[in-house]
């Protein structure tokens, strides 16, 4: 990176710290696009920035902090994707227009429930990416249906797509589906440990203020032991995800990272609600808002049970047949 992390971070919070908590969607999508960091991590010949994928887990632990509701996620991998396309018509154009903030969907592994994060907003984009082993194809979407959903903050839809270009097959194919599901990983990830440090700063700042027995929360000893070892947790996650937030990462460590990450960011948050005691569980209050978007992140991309048992497989497997 030529901007040091906590710069980005520190820029970044501030940034997003005038719209405050979940701000607008659109007003957010528009911020991100004129920023340009929808091309965090892209090429600089195409564009981009080139700042690499730490750049991008520093963005999105702040996006996760503020709640910032749309499909960051998606884009961001989806112009990766484009990006390394071989045979991608138009070329330059695309990925410009992505850049600028043009929605392209992303369905990572279209046969596989854990492809739910590319049709997030899918009402908003004129395209989808097709993003499967064997074949990345671009096609335009001709139905998007809403799907229910707990978290507030992203609209997940079930789409239909028309006639598709495709873009890359064989090695090639792999390769990018490779980095999608890398990308994708991190950047859950990166949302959960943001999330999880605001729910537990949240939680922090009531206990200070709020008094029982003449005597603020925070200086009770079990409450103090229970933020202590929330603390020591969100320390864990955010130090592997530093460890892994490079391009060399492998597929299966950043699985892992990704279980850790949204398995503690679900702790935190349901441990959140029962620390501010009946408030916590209004709708009037903010926790609810990261319960909600942390059991989603837990969900998308392969659940914490994937991950582990592809981690585990790959531990135990001889090292010429390991899982990479």
């Amino acid at each position: 990176m030529t901007i040091a992390r906590d710069e980005l971070r520190d820029a970044t919070r501030k940034t997003l710290g005038e719209a405050g908590l979940m701000p607008d969607a659109g007003q957010s999508w528009q911020l991100l696009a004129e920023l340009g960091w929808f091309g965090l991590a892209a090429p600089e010949a195409d564009g981009g920035l080139g700042l690499g994928a730490e750049a991008v887990a520093a963005v999105h632990i702040e996006l996760g902090r503020a709640l910032v509701p749309g499909a960051a996620i998606a884009q961001m991998t989806a112009i990766a994707v484009l990006c390394a396309a071989p045979d991608l018509p138009d070329r330059d154009a695309r990925i410009a227009a992505a850049i600028a903030g043009e929605r392209v969907a992303l369905s990572l592994d279209p046969a596989d429930a854990t492809g739910l994060l590319g049709l997030v907003d899918a009402d908003l984009a004129r395209e989808v990416l097709l993003v499967a082993p064997d074949r990345i194809a671009l096609a335009p979407i001709e139905q998007a249906t809403g799907r229910p959903a707990w978290d507030l903050s992203r609209r997940l839809f079930d789409g239909t797509a028309g006639p598709a270009t495709v873009i890359a097959t064989g090695e090639a194919a792999r390769a990018i589906h490779d980095l999608a599901t890398r990308r994708l990983l991190l950047a859950l990830s990166a949302d959960a440990v943001g999330g999880a440090e605001a729910a537990l700063d949240m939680a922090v700042d009531y206990l200070k203020t709020r008094r029982q027995f003449d005597r603020p929360l925070a200086l009770f000893q079990a409450l103090k032991h229970r933020v202590a070892d929330l603390k020591i947790a969100v320390a864990a996650a955010e130090a592997l995800l530093w460890s892994r937030a490079g391009d060399e990462a492998s597929l299966v460590q950043l699985g892992a990272l990704k279980a850790l990450a949204t398995t503690t960011y679900c702790r935190v948050a349901e441990e959140a609600v029962q620390l501010h005691g009946g408030i916590g569980l209004t709708r009037e209050h903010p926790c609810h808002l990261f319960l909600k978007r942390a059991f989603l992140n837990a969900a998308l991309g392969g659940d914490a049970d994937h991950w582990t048992e592809r981690a585990a497989r790959a531990a135990l497997a001889p090292p010429s047949t390991a899982d990479r």
